[in-house]
């Protein structure tokens, strides 16, 4: 029995904080109100309206107005934000939520998870040099992450993981778990890359490097560049080199240029010639041109043949986002002359730079949802797994969905941006908190041995005090919907 003026102890993780009346555990999650362990964070429930004619109604007139009651007539999912846990894992879900979907009784299992295997991947828009693969990612001079492999158009960092929230010392643990909730709640974070860049990343925004905002993902490498608008160039120019760290490309030697029959110019670019127009390791990496460190691209060339080049000869110097474009002529000793470019040449290039998407950076939460926490959802925790890989139950990150990588493990990732504000905690274990959904049929649900004597009706949650509602992110699809099964033959 609760009694008020003592203490309580909170099981929510393993800290065991013994809370003093009027306090609140080393997380602020869990508080002593009058005596009785309580979540001081509302359950979260995400809203939208039912669909007219096809289309969903505007949720309020004036949103900016709403202050987080629950809306009549709108339909509900209950997410995970808010809504306790099931550590020390012998007890089922803080709620598994009845619903029915088009004629389908549905369940819904709902709870927060304590995360120590997880980490983000973040992925930056840019084709500036970060740091080189592999060099450590930091914040307050610990150690997060590291640089990875670079995609197209886009550095990559995975930061977090268990070993720097737990292998290394205790600041680096602290420094990880807290890096790893800011970005995952949508706050911008600095960054530094040693050998490298300094950044300051935030979900959904334009990275900044260096103190200089990202504008301009780019259009492709330097031969994707070339295949794009060779046609827009011919009879403009006699010859267009796409500066690129990666893959510079040359117009009269690449195929684009062969098949619009323009001569060869003549002019060599320096680097490892792939196939015809296309050049590897012309520059080092840097902040310059295309990804390269060169200031001025005249330097990339190694010859000119006299054979092939002429006086007057047209040359299009230009980076793979249109930032950085020159425009030479051949003088009489077939040097480049810097000319004033022509307004369709110009034309081409802004084209480039209407091509490039906004630069933005892309945080995505990736954790594996393990034993423990599937014996929340049933006494048979690989039950829960199979009916995941076998579609049967959707899994949901605060209502956001996610991608469930294959092979063993319930192991996901997520787009923050998809999730409500503030979804993500942490306690200081040193683990992340995060919200997690597990929606099926109640058929499979009972097939799977679920608590189904622990199913509560979602009329009853949304109308429980302590209930924030928050609008749905209309791009989501709606978990309700029921999942169809690949096979079910286990």
């Amino acid at each position: 029995m609760a009694q008020a003026g003592k203490s309580v102890r909170c099981d929510a993780c393993p800290i065991l904080c013994n809370i003093r009346p009027g306090k609140t555990g080393s997380c602020d999650r869990y508080g002593n109100v009058d005596g009785v362990l309580t979540r001081t964070d509302p359950l979260v429930v995400a809203q939208r309206t039912a669909e007219q004619d096809g289309k969903l109604v505007p949720f309020l007139a004036a949103a900016e107005e709403w202050d987080g009651a629950i809306a009549p007539g709108a339909e509900s999912f209950v997410t995970g934000i808010g809504a306790s846990t099931t550590y020390p894992d012998y007890k089922p879900a803080p709620f598994i939520v009845s619903s029915t979907h088009e004629g389908v009784d549905m369940v819904t299992v709902v709870s927060e998870a304590i995360f120590s295997y997880c980490g983000t991947k973040v992925k930056i828009d840019t084709d500036r040099y970060l740091g080189p693969e592999q060099s450590p990612v930091l914040s307050e001079r610990e150690p997060v992450g590291h640089v990875t492999t670079a995609e197209y158009g886009s550095q990559m960092l995975s930061l977090g993981g268990v070993r720097h929230l737990t292998g290394g010392g205790k600041e680096e643990g602290r420094v990880t778990c807290r890096v790893m909730e800011e970005l995952c709640n949508k706050r911008p974070v600095p960054l530094t890359i040693e050998g490298g860049a300094e950044l300051v990343i935030q979900a959904g925004q334009p990275p900044v490097i260096n103190g200089e905002r990202e504008e301009r993902m780019r259009v492709g490498c330097g031969s994707a560049a070339i295949g794009m608008f060779a046609l827009q160039w011919y009879r403009h120019l006699d010859e267009v080199i796409v500066v690129d760290d990666q893959i510079t490309g040359v117009l009269s030697e690449h195929q684009a240029g062969r098949y619009l029959n323009i001569p060869l110019s003549g002019i060599r670019v320096r680097g490892k010639r792939s196939t015809p127009g296309r050049y590897f390791q012309v520059a080092e990496s840097g902040l310059g041109w295309g990804g390269t460190d060169i200031v001025d691209p005249l330097s990339i060339i190694e010859s000119i043949d006299p054979r092939k080049a002429r006086p007057g000869l047209r040359l299009l110097m230009v980076s793979t986002t249109g930032e950085d474009a020159e425009y030479f002529e051949l003088d009489g000793d077939l040097r480049p002359t810097p000319a004033e470019m022509p307004d369709a040449v110009t034309r081409v290039v802004q084209r480039i730079a209407d091509n490039c998407e906004p630069a933005k950076a892309a945080v995505l939460f990736m954790a594996g949802a393990g034993g423990s926490l599937r014996a929340g959802v049933t006494e048979n925790p690989v039950e829960l797994t199979r009916s995941v890989k076998d579609a049967l139950t959707r899994v949901t990150c605060g209502g956001a969905p996610v991608y469930v990588w294959p092979g063993g493990g319930i192991t996901f990732m997520v787009d923050v941006t998809q999730m409500p504000e503030r979804a993500f905690g942490s306690v200081p274990t040193p683990a992340i908190v995060a919200p997690i959904e597990f929606t099926m049929a109640l058929d499979d649900y009972r097939l799977m041995g679920g608590y189904v004597d622990n199913v509560v009706q979602l009329s009853d949650v949304v109308s429980r005090p302590g209930v924030r509602a928050t609008q749905w992110h209309e791009e989501n699809p709606w978990p309700y919907s029921p999942a169809r099964a690949r096979n079910r033959s286990h």
